[in-house]
Formats: structure tokens, sequence, C-alpha cells
């Protein structure tokens, strides 16, 4: 590991608005705060939304100076990336922010039931040849329906018309609301500040020409999710790919 990611693992140790949980003291005794958020966290009784696989926080950040009446949360694995969006909010004396490091797989262990108003997906790997690790799959749904309150919503916004397609198949397979769909963000609605708010990945993604999809649905409770049964043409790029230089050495394959 790097010096500047030691650095930086070092310093949001002393973080107030990082939470680094161990997986073995999860196992043994729980997450503390579960259920407890806005007493423990945030000191209000305010609306809470996650971003899931925020990356630098960029969404994480953006809304909570959008919105100082709602509470966020950014949650990734990767910890380096965690750093930025955790600096700027310190920074900017944000007491609306916080960011969780664990395994989106692991949010139910701390979330609790209807905890949890609104959840945001940006630009997630598709994951084309591992439908279970897909996070607008069954089985996150079903994950996400036990910490969303009734009616909570979910935004998906990727550059993967696959992944696009996929979700739009399991929200209708298992009749969800749909709020909003769009295949190309930026032209059907270029005034939208809170859709405006761009990632370091998306930013690359708009760089090489592509469109951005957006998808605002209700995560209704369901018994079962089901799958879509349909066939989806993969991407025609590497959409899993993030730094500059495997991005142009990517076009010379496609």
């Amino acid at each position: 590991m790097g010096k500047n990611k030691l650095r930086k693992f070092e310093e949001m140790e002393t973080f107030p608005n990082v939470f680094q949980f161990p997986f073995s003291q999860l196992q043994e005794t729980g997450f503390e705060m579960k259920g407890k958020w806005n007493e423990s966290c945030f000191g209000n009784n305010n609306p809470i939304v996650l971003e899931l696989g925020c990356g630098k926080g960029e969404y994480t950040v953006s809304l909570g100076k959008m919105f100082p009446s709602k509470n966020f949360i950014g949650i990734d694995i990767k910890g380096a990336r965690i750093w930025t969006g955790a600096k700027q909010a310190i920074a900017d004396k944000m007491q609306n922010v916080a960011f969780l490091r664990t395994h989106i797989e692991l949010i139910d262990r701390f979330f609790a039931q209807h905890e949890i108003a609104e959840i945001w997906i940006t630009f997630p790997d598709p994951q084309a040849q591992k439908r279970n690790k897909r996070l607008t799959s069954s089985r996150f749904l079903s994950l996400y329906s036990k910490i969303l309150r009734q009616q909570g919503i979910i935004h998906l916004k990727t550059d993967s018309n696959f992944l696009y397609t996929y979700t739009c198949g399991i929200v209708q397979e298992n009749h969800l609301p749909i709020r909003m769909q769009t295949t190309d963000l930026y032209r059907t609605h270029p005034t939208d500040e809170v859709l405006a708010i761009r990632t370091f990945y998306e930013q690359q993604w708009l760089e090489r020409g592509l469109s951005i999809k957006y998808l605002q649905f209700v995560c209704e409770p369901r018994a079962q999710y089901l799958e879509p049964d349909m066939e989806i043409e993969p991407d025609g790029y590497r959409s899993t790919c993030r730094r500059k230089n495997n991005i142009i050495n990517n076009e010379r394959l496609v």
C-alpha cells in the first residue's frame, strides 16, 4: 500500500464523520448505532439518504449542501476514496454528512427497518457477468426494502445501457412504481440541479460522448423480488475501467 493511502487511512481514524467497523466486531456485538443514526450521529430527526458506492462522495457532499434539512451517508469499501468526501465535509463544517466504510452487502447490519428515506446508486459496476453483484438485482432490492421507509425511493444514475435496461426490466417485472426515467439525462433534464451533480467517473463518461441514464422508482416491499427473463446486449466498452489511461487503451480495442 502506498504512503499516500496509508496517510489517508490514518487520518480517517480521526475523522468524526467516518465510521469504520471491523467485520469481526460486527459479528460479535453488532453495530450500536443501528436504528439510532439520527440520534447518535446527526442529532436530529431529519430523513436519511444513502449513496451506495459513493466513491469520492461527490453526490453525498453536494446533496448535503443542497438539502440541509436531510442527512446523507456515503457508503463505500474504498477508504482512500471516502477520505476525499469526508475531508471536504469537515472543511465545510457540514453536520448532515457522514461516511460508512463497509461492503454494501452488509447494510442491513448497520441500518434498522424504515430508517432510510432514499437511496442513490451512482455509476456502479454493471456486473454483466455476475447478476448477484448488480446493485439493482433482486438480492439487493430485498436488502434495500428492509431498511427503506414505505414509499422509499431508489435513484439509479449510470453510463451503462446494460445496467439501465436490466434495472428497468426488474422494476417492471416486480411492478414497482417508476417516478422518472430517461436514457439521455442532460438532453431531457438540462436544468435539474440535483441530477446535474457530476461524479468523477461520470465526467469521464461524458468526455467520451456517452449518454447518462437515470431511473427513479419506489422500492415497494415484496415477499420475493423476481428477476426479469430477458436478453440484454452487453455494453460495447469497458464500463468498469476507471483510469483515463486505461480508457484510452480500451477505446483502441473497441
